[in-house]
């Protein structure tokens, strides 16, 4: 039987006091953000955090099979205001449709928080009226730990964290891409380059895998780790293009241009499209671009956008379904659930020189 990871250990394994490990564990003050991360770190290498009942505060909550009460109770949906993650987005806002409705069809509320300081977020936090949470997007390790500390139930979508263990939802990113990058093959292409920041996100990255793999897969010579499009800055707010203008310069210059573009997602396929037009590339002639992720602007773009359909309100609906049966089933094991994403095809592909 392995032994149980304590408080003292961590201490020990760090060379810091008990008192220290505590109060970085407990989110309360006293101890600078440095110590704080390193401890949460180590805990969780130690699998302090995988033990049950790890440093969980008993916070009564009612069932979800309460009866009576449950149109009372109400499902936390934690949005930090951060790279977009607006209900006002394409994306993200979609997502939140689907928790929205599927909380609703089990008589449940919703509170949306968008708050992205750990101190803030403790102060508006209530757990007694909660039954869980359902995490969107990117969300810092320190809002997730005080969440786990208290022990509310929680799934994130399009978001893990190496620290803090729970069920997550994502769209079948990297299948997804693999299948878009052999279809480019399949109509003749043989020069691709990947456009996005793959430390973005995990999304991001996952489809720069399943592109890799496809590449790699059918023999191709696959960008080089430190690829300049591969570390994009300014993916939120479309401040790249600057940098995409210069690569592109350099390519036309050295007649090395790529046949087809496939971009991390819609909206920076869209800017991507901008630009080549104010150079007055042809898309698809000279160059074909791809998205992912389907949002509305995709099919109004200029020409509309070949992307991949990720079914957004299906994930918020599949991530209060999760947060359900861990609220029944505590004990299960954690999940990673794949929604698969579809290839849609529109104007802005084409075979190589057509």
């Amino acid at each position: 039987m392995a032994k149980k990871v304590t408080m003292q250990k961590i201490a020990d394994h760090l060379g810091v006091s008990k008192f220290v490990v505590s109060k970085s564990l407990s989110g309360k003050g006293g101890v600078n953000e440095t110590t704080r991360e390193r401890v949460i770190q180590a805990a969780s290498q130690l699998g302090y955090f995988t033990q049950k009942n790890a440093y969980v505060q008993n916070v009564k909550r009612p069932s979800p099979a309460a009866g009576g009460d449950r149109n009372k109770q109400s499902v936390l949906v934690l949005m930090p205001n951060i790279r977009s993650q607006t209900q006002d987005s394409l994306y993200w806002g979609k997502i939140v449709d689907g928790i929205a409705l599927a909380l609703d069809q089990v008589g449940l509320g919703m509170v949306i928080v968008s708050e992205h300081r750990a101190d803030n977020f403790i102060n508006i936090l209530n757990p007694s009226g909660l039954l869980g949470l359902v995490g969107v997007g990117q969300i810092s390790t320190s809002l997730l730990l005080e969440v786990h500390r208290i022990g509310l139930p929680m799934v994130l979508i399009d978001h893990e964290d190496p620290l803090i263990p729970s069920d997550t939802v994502f769209a079948n990113n990297i299948d997804s891409m693999t299948r878009l990058s052999n279809h480019l093959m399949g109509i003749g292409h043989t020069l691709f380059h990947f456009i996005g920041n793959i430390r973005y996100s995990r999304s991001f990255r996952d489809r720069w895998i399943g592109f890799r793999s496809a590449l790699e897969e059918n023999d191709m010579k696959t960008p080089a780790g430190d690829d300049e499009m591969l570390m994009l800055e300014g993916m939120e707010d479309g401040t790249f293009r600057d940098d995409f203008r210069l690569w592109l310069a350099k390519r036309k210059k050295a007649k090395t241009l790529p046949s087809a573009l496939v971009c991390a997602n819609d909206s920076t396929a869209l800017i991507v499209c901008e630009v080549l037009r104010e150079e007055g590339v042809a898309i698809p002639a000279d160059i074909s671009v791809t998205g992912f992720d389907n949002i509305e602007d995709a099919m109004r773009g200029v020409p509309p956008l070949t992307t991949v359909h990720v079914p957004k309100e299906a994930m918020g609906r599949a991530a209060v379904e999760k947060l359900m049966n861990r609220i029944q089933n505590p004990s299960a094991p954690l999940e990673k659930i794949l929604i698969a994403a579809d290839i849609v095809h529109r104007d802005s592909v084409a075979g190589p020189g057509k």
